[in-house]
């Protein structure tokens, strides 16, 4: 019998993948709003350029693959852990 001590490591970084997706496609979703919002206005280079300045979309993203990787190292460990524990 498997031990299952490291099943709540394995949670916590399927936690942290549901969450970094989550926050990634936010971070999608505040860019293409932006653009569409400045599209509607007179300079329209930005929208053009596909470049947001909002630092909100910028931190999404960084924020959901941060946590992604930190899932990903979490769930590998606890995974391993419990199968060599």
């Amino acid at each position: 019998m498997l031990s299952t001590e490291y099943v709540p490591l394995m949670v916590i970084g399927a936690v942290f993948l549901v969450i970094g997706i989550v926050v990634i496609i936010i971070g999608i979703k505040e860019e293409k709003d932006y653009c569409n919002d400045i599209s509607n206005k007179a300079d329209v280079r930005k929208y053009l350029e596909h470049r947001s300045d909002k630092i909100q979309a910028w931190g999404f993203k960084v924020g959901g693959v941060t946590a992604i990787i930190i899932g990903l190292v979490l769930l590998i460990m606890g995974i391993i852990f419990w199968l060599w524990g």
